[in-house]
């Protein structure tokens, strides 16, 4: 699949007989050629920029359609030569052994709401890089900040304080500012939005489950919610490993080695975790803002939370006793914090 081409292959299961074809990537296209195959087909092809659209307008025609997972992707170490038409033969001859490793196929509903998760991240990125911007240019000019806490405020009245004689400098300086600015502008612009539909969606049951721990915002408990989707085909031991949580590993005869974690599956969510993470090492007290969460859950979410929380505070101290380095002690409470979530967003309504 190509913005501006589709390169197609089908094996006959019965004859052998291959059918090949270059096709515009138009999806009544694509499902007429499909359509005009002998017998009933089963399409794949992997996922990547060019959406699920394909897939989902081939399941309302009534086509077996998935869509393959890049990484999960079986090729053979000596196989050098890369071409549209090869990986089209691999991706057929891997959905006729029934060993291709599907993606969750998002509804439209869910993939908006993923848009405005990751576009919210995007700005999270772009607002950080404009600060670092601002700042180190004045760090090469000689102006420190002393006052507190930068970026608030009393900051941002401090910045508008300072003046630069030469003009190209102080052009600079006010377009960084201002594009701090809008970066602050578009960040609230989207919480906004993300606050509306964490309260009134599809997704506002499991937010507020998963809300009853520590650490675990609305802004992160929606995230949460959208980018995992359908937490059923997880476990409360899997869901590590979907994201990336789990160590490394090259064990072979009596020997046992583990490395740094695997990194693998969503970025943005094991991001989320190891930021909530943090937030259990402190002593666990249930203040004003995690009451205000807990008022919005059921009473089973409720004391699952509760004692999910006393649990993790529980494990960074034993982390802390035994010397443990606390970066690698905090993704092992990320881990096992993915798997509380778990637990709650799996509780029934």
């Amino acid at each position: 699949m190509h913005a501006r081409s589709v390169a197609a292959l089908a094996i006959d299961t019965t004859t052998g007989e291959l059918f090949k074809q270059r096709l515009v990537p138009s999806s009544e296209v694509v499902i007429d050629w499909i359509q005009a195959l002998p017998g009933p087909a089963a399409v794949t092809y992997e996922a990547g920029p060019t959406g699920f659209g394909l897939a989902r307008a081939m399941t309302t025609a009534g086509i077996r359609c998935e869509v393959a997972a890049p990484s999960k992707i079986t090729r053979a170490a000596g196989d050098r030569v890369k071409t549209d038409a090869r990986d089209a033969m691999l991706l057929a001859r891997l959905l006729r052994m029934d060993e291709i490793v599907a993606v969750r196929v998002p509804t439209i509903t869910q993939e908006a709401a993923r848009d405005l998760v990751r576009a919210r991240e995007d700005v999270r990125g772009d607002l950080m890089r404009a600060r670092h911007r601002v700042s180190k240019l004045l760090l090469r000019h000689g102006h420190v900040y002393y006052g507190g806490k930068a970026w608030t405020a009393k900051h941002a009245t401090w910045l508008r304080s300072i003046r630069f004689a030469e003009s190209g400098t102080r052009a600079a300086y006010d377009a960084d500012r201002e594009a701090v600015d809008f970066a602050v502008a578009r960040r609230d612009r989207l919480d906004q939005a993300i606050a509306a539909m964490a309260a009134d969606s599809e997704f506002t049951p499991v937010t507020r489950r998963v809300c009853c721990l520590r650490g675990i915002s609305t802004l992160t408990g929606f995230a949460l919610a959208v980018e995992l989707g359908d937490w059923d085909r997880f476990t409360g031991a899997s869901i590590g490993a979907y994201l990336g949580l789990v160590p490394t590993e090259h064990s072979s005869g009596e020997s046992r080695r583990q490395g740094g974690i695997t990194k693998t599956g969503n970025s943005h969510a094991r991001r989320l975790l190891i930021e909530a993470a943090w937030h259990h090492k402190a002593q666990y007290r249930v203040g004003a803002v995690l009451q205000a969460r807990w008022d919005q859950a059921p009473p089973d979410a409720r004391a699952r939370g509760h004692a999910g929380n006393q649990r993790l505070h529980h494990r960074w101290l034993r982390y802390a006793a035994r010397n443990k380095k606390h970066t690698v002690a905090n993704t092992a409470i990320a881990r096992e914090l993915a798997g509380w979530c778990w637990s709650l967003a799996t509780m029934p309504d």
